[in-house]
């Protein structure tokens, strides 16, 4: 019998596609039965994990479809977040962003206020995938996979976003370096889920950059990819730096090497090679087909040092904003 708690919740019955190989040259697809969920309320989807324990929430399931395709557990109940209002909105109040986790990165992409605010975090956001994927994926979504090499993570971490999560008690936030914290393993508890993101306004003469490197022009998971912001004081020099780096390391890698060598100097000469000597030093990668450890952790070091310059330089810009 469905809970009580959750039968203003539509639980539909639909098919899933998987795998048979009636011919052994072939692989054919077969439907099997699978419940999918569309709440409208924080509280509703909170309820509905919480007496579903095998469900799964999904923002844009352009992660969760092709895993399950691939092989991997099927969730008891698919529920579906973009029907709540307060996970899709961007608002502002005061010097605070608010995003919601399911915000599909193409509005994120087209808001002039995050835009300016947070170049480099909207750069981020309009790689990941194709326009089409851009439709439906999400900040929430790409951190909440955790894959090392997701590319808005590294950007969200540099601008000291927090993730406000909802669960059986209640809602409570963190940084959002604190999501993931292993390959596809996050520290979101049983029924919980980011509900969304707050940023602060940056202060005057404070900018970001991101940037990656993958083996395509577009549409590919990064070899490694660099996020950077950058405070300048009144002579050009800098007052607060960080920089985090994806695809090098389990999770998301600060480098706090890189931070300190910028502290107190112009964003220029020694100081950049120290940048890029630090990074470099900070990685932990493997070998894959997309590269080798040693070629990681050269580019690391040279996208560190690129996403610095570029941060500065927009941080100069932003000289008369506060």
């Amino acid at each position: 019998m469905q809970d009580s708690r959750v039968d203003s919740v539509d639980i539909l019955q639909v098919s899933n596609p998987r795998f048979r190989s009636d011919r052994p040259d072939r692989r054919h697809r077969m439907l099997s039965a699978m419940k999918y969920a569309s709440p409208t309320t924080v509280a509703e989807a909170v309820d509905l994990l919480d007496s579903e324990p095998d469900a799964r929430v999904y923002a844009g399931a352009t992660d969760l479809i092709p895993q399950i395709r691939a092989g991997r557990p099927e969730p008891a109940v698919m529920v579906d977040l973009k029907r709540i209002e307060r996970l899709c909105a961007v608002s502002s109040r005061g010097s605070t962003y608010t995003v919601g986790a399911a915000t599909p990165t193409a509005d994120i992409c087209a808001h002039d206020g995050l835009a300016a605010a947070f170049p480099g975090l909207v750069e981020a956001s309009g790689l990941i995938g194709s326009d089409q994927i851009q439709s439906r994926s999400s900040w929430g979504g790409n951190l909440a996979n955790a894959s090392p090499a997701a590319d808005t993570p590294p950007s969200l971490i540099v601008n000291d976003a927090r993730a406000v999560i909802a669960g059986p008690g209640g809602e409570r936030t963190v940084a959002a370096a604190e999501v993931a914290t292993g390959p596809g393993i996050t520290s979101l508890g049983g029924g919980e889920f980011i509900v969304e993101f707050e940023l602060d306004e940056p202060p005057a003469r404070t900018a970001d950059a991101y940037l990656r490197l993958i083996p395509r022009t577009e549409m590919d998971i990064a070899v490694v990819g660099a996020a950077a912001r950058v405070t300048l004081d009144g002579d050009g020099k800098v007052s607060a730096a960080a920089i985090a780096l994806a695809a090098v390391a389990p999770t998301v890698v600060r480098v706090p090497g890189a931070e300190a060598a910028l502290i107190g100097n112009e964003p220029a000469g020694d100081a950049l090679a120290a940048v890029e000597a630090a990074a470099s030093a900070a990685t932990n990668p493997i070998d894959d087909k997309r590269g080798t450890v040693a070629y990681r952790r050269q580019v690391a070091g040279v996208l560190a040092r690129r996403a610095v310059s570029i941060a500065a330089e927009r941080a100069r810009e932003r000289g008369g904003q506060s």
